[in-house]
């Protein structure tokens, strides 16, 4: 299906939520690509619960491009798990984003940052990284679930985000349709999630969590930091805060 895209964003945005607000994951992604075509992108963490998002998108579009935020200070294992994943869905257009030197030479030129002012590491290694490569895309997919609490509670399955539109489309999935999923296609899991970690970020950053606490209280543990600020909203009149980080 084809959308007549001169109500853009906000408007087509609206209309496509009130579309697929209920819709299938895959759903989602099908009309997504239907929309926006080539300029359209997936960002993934490559995390916890990455398997899920881009073994979908791999049925629907294979050359997608999936953005990678590779900060400098990831664990090995998230890094052999992208290669690992990339290569066994058949993901052909996988960019692994680093931050500038220039912005690393000036913020961060001993990569001590997080240790003073997490949100300005997450700024020059995530941030800045991420609006520079979805400068040529029309919009963008996240792999963001409202079960995950927070802002994410009350996020839209489709939405504007800036002059773009942002699509979740595990935004109504819970933890059990996830596990099924899995298992349904014997993906396989991220190495750390078997060592306590049920959400994985940078390593300096990033905790195990007990059983029983909410999944996402290893990131930036200690503080009160929920977001690395990726899913902001940064253009003049738009809302603060549009939902997540990934």
């Amino acid at each position: 299906m084809a959308y007549d895209h001169s109500d853009w964003p906000q408007t087509l945005a609206a209309r496509l939520d009130a579309e697929l607000r209920h819709a299938h994951p895959r759903t989602v992604l099908e009309a997504a690509v239907a929309a926006l075509g080539d300029k359209l992108a997936l960002v993934s963490s490559f995390g916890a619960e990455s398997a899920v998002l881009l073994h979908l998108a791999a049925q629907v579009k294979p050359d997608m491009p999936v953005l990678f935020l590779d900060t400098g200070m990831l664990f090995g294992q998230t890094l052999d798990y992208r290669r690992q994943l990339a290569s066994q869905l058949g993901l052909t257009a996988v960019r692994d984003l680093r931050p500038a030197y220039q912005d690393l030479a000036v913020a961060d030129p001993e990569a001590k940052l997080w240790q003073t002012d997490t949100d300005a590491c997450c700024e020059v290694r995530k941030v800045l990284p991420l609006d520079r490569a979805l400068a040529g895309f029309d919009g963008w997919i996240t792999g963001r679930k409202r079960f995950q609490g927070g802002s994410r509670l009350s996020m839209a399955v489709v939405e504007q985000a800036d002059h773009q539109i942002k699509f979740n489309p595990l935004a109504n999935w819970g933890k059990a349709d996830l596990d099924a999923y899995v298992a349904e296609y014997a993906l396989p899991a991220h190495p750390l999630v078997a060592q306590g970690f049920p959400s994985i970020g940078c390593w300096p950053c990033t905790k195990p969590v007990e059983a029983g606490q909410d999944e996402r209280s290893g990131r930036w543990a200690g503080s009160d930091k929920t977001e690395c600020g990726i899913h902001v909203a940064r253009a003049p009149g738009t809302v603060e805060d549009v939902g997540g980080g990934i």
